[in-house]
């Protein structure tokens, strides 16, 4: 049986490099994290029962979800680097949903920064409600931006992901398995088909002793 020539494969076009692409999504990512570890609100608190007190509100509390979206984009990134051709499209997918996610996240405070101070304010007086001027640290803005970016880099692995090696070891063992697979097959088949040979030969063999121990001429 001739086997059929395989194509050797081509390369992708520089933008739709593997390293390149993932290397993007994961700094987009890693961004949104990082932005997320600083200060995105600050609140200077005043009132009757409180002294006044200046608050720096992180991004991982004025925005809890951002973290853990970033982190969802961050696995999505190397799951699309590592998976098979459906499991890169299902995971560049999920870095879409990451990044818009963050972007809307951080969209929130930016429109609300003190409802997203809220929580550290009480926290801090023990009082809800407490009088307290807000402003905005540039980090907010920051993370609106990487998970914009995220999101595009989520659509850019999509496309990126056709020109990429179509298959992975796990695959190409399988193909290659069925592909031997129906030769042997007909080996086996063709060596039972040979006269004196394969299973009807062993049934004869045996046939043939029992006639021996009966005292008869098996060849007679």
């Amino acid at each position: 049986m001739a086997e059929t020539p395989v194509a050797p494969p081509t390369s992708a076009p520089r933008w739709a490099r593997k390293s390149i692409v993932v290397i993007v999504a994961l700094a987009f990512a890693l961004l949104a994290f990082g932005s997320t570890t600083q200060t995105w609100v600050d609140a200077e608190v005043q009132g009757s029962a409180v002294r006044t007190a200046h608050l720096s509100v992180q991004g991982s509390k004025a925005a809890t979800s951002v973290s853990a979206l970033a982190l969802v984009g961050l696995a999505g990134t190397l799951a699309a680097a590592v998976a098979g051709r459906v499991g890169r499209a299902v995971a560049s997918v999920v870095v879409v949903l990451a990044g818009v996610g963050v972007a809307a996240a951080s969209a929130a405070v930016l429109a609300d920064p003190r409802g997203a101070a809220e929580g550290s304010i009480a926290q801090a007086t023990g009082l809800a409600g407490s009088q307290a001027s807000v402003a905005l640290t540039p980090y907010p803005a920051l993370a609106a931006a990487a998970g914009t970016l995220l999101a595009l880099s989520g659509v850019l692995l999509i496309v990126a992901s056709r020109h990429w090696a179509l298959r992975t070891r796990y695959d190409a063992g399988r193909a290659a398995a069925a592909g031997t697979a129906p030769d042997a097959a007909g080996a086996g088949s063709g060596h039972a088909g040979t006269d004196g040979e394969g299973p009807a030969g062993a049934v004869d063999g045996i046939d043939g002793w029992d006639s021996l121990s009966r005292g008869e001429d098996p060849t007679g």
